[in-house]
């Protein structure tokens, strides 16, 4: 066999790098970024990712690995590195100051304070670069971080479980519980832990009145922060996600001018933020002003919805859903009663239907579930 091509090399040590990546699951709102720094003779020297906003970055966590075997080696990162001052340094600069030979990236960063200006630095003090390898594979591990940076509006994912029959409640209300307890863990451990924010209708806050916690078995999880579009300020003080924001802070209440000023001073009070947002024609919160906010003024970069049909339609109908998670469970609810998953008038034709991109299906336990790709 002769000599592996220096194309299958580059993917080869850049695979490893985006599996190392994809480890950073806490890192948002930064990007998840591995790095894998390979010597001359073709060995590992040393290898990172970038874990939690204000830690170091996976090339800084590489080369701190390496010591002084970082001179004159390649060093794979999934992302360009940094260019600019942010919570910590540079890591162009990190690279060039421990003698790093070359750079390959999978990508150049949308961020438009660090786009090509990480590579033209490295080029400048005489780092050969090269860009593009496994790019494919690097977006898709970032799109909620590209869509975030390039548009200002979070990934949004919208959460349901339902029926074959596609009901998410008995006609009397009952839901509990549909789908299966593996299914439930899933989405506290896939989902919630990894989003940095979990929104749902002040609907769902006064029937349910949920914690919207992350509860995990084996460790303990990350909250997302905690949004409830209520345009009318409707929330109790008495409820679940106020009172643990007089612990944490990470309540956001959204609300329209129309709602009641005192109720707002006392949601306040209690340690809620409040965000005010356009109201929609039906007097509800305009969802795509509210993401918009939470994407820029908050920098929140992933957001899961786990509203009941209302918010899900209203999403649909504004074309703001990116991904569809739809857990499916074994059984049957039947009756015109039965609540569905989507609420409203919907398309009026086949060719009017919102269609998937992509597709996803896998088994949860016993219940199916189903991603579709709408961004």
């Amino acid at each position: 066999m002769g000599e592996p091509s220096l194309i299958s090399v580059d993917e080869h040590f850049m695979s490893r790098a985006l599996r190392l990546a994809a480890l950073g699951r806490h890192a948002s709102p930064n990007p998840m970024v591995g790095c894998v720094l390979v010597g001359a003779d073709g060995s590992v020297v040393g290898e990172g990712y970038h874990h939690r906003p204000g830690e170091p970055h996976a090339e800084v966590n590489a080369l701190i690995q390496a010591g002084s075997r970082a001179r004159g080696s390649t060093a794979y990162v999934t992302l360009e590195p940094c260019s600019h001052y942010g919570r910590t340094g540079p890591c162009s600069e990190a690279l060039i100051l421990a003698g790093v030979s070359r750079v390959c990236c999978a990508m150049t960063d949308p961020d438009p304070r660090v786009s090509g200006n990480g590579v033209m630095r490295l080029q400048e003090a005489g780092v050969a670069v090269t860009t593009g390898i496994l790019g494919d594979a690097a977006a898709s591990l970032n799109r909620a971080y590209i869509k975030q940076r390039t548009t200002g509006f979070p990934y949004v994912i919208l959460k349901s479980a339902a029926t074959l029959d596609g009901k998410t409640a008995t006609a009397s209300g009952d839901s509990k519980w549909i789908s299966s307890q593996i299914s439930r863990l899933a989405v506290h451990r896939q989902l919630r832990d990894r989003c940095d924010a979990i929104l749902v209708g002040v609907g769902t806050v006064l029937a349910d009145d949920p914690a919207l916690t992350t509860r995990l078995t084996r460790r303990v999880g990350r909250d997302p922060v905690r949004i409830v579009a209520d345009s009318l300020a409707r929330t109790p003080l008495s409820s679940k996600i106020v009172l643990q924001s007089t612990l944490d802070g990470k309540t956001i209440i959204a609300v329209s001018e129309a709602a009641d000023p005192g109720r707002v001073v006392s949601l306040r009070q209690a340690g809620c933020r409040i965000v005010v947002c356009e109201a929609a024609q039906d007097g509800r919160i305009n969802l795509r002003s509210l993401l918009k906010n939470l994407g820029t003024a908050h920098d929140i970069v992933t957001v899961v919805v786990e509203g009941g049909a209302v918010l899900a339609a209203a999403l649909f109908d504004g074309g703001l859903v990116d991904r569809w998670t739809l857990y499916l469970a074994p059984m049957i609810a039947g009756g015109d009663s039965a609540h569905g998953l989507l609420s409203g008038a919907g398309a009026g034709t086949v060719a009017e239907m919102q269609k998937a991109k992509r597709l996803s299906v896998a088994r949860s336990g016993p219940d199916l579930r189903i991603d579709a790709y709408f961004g």
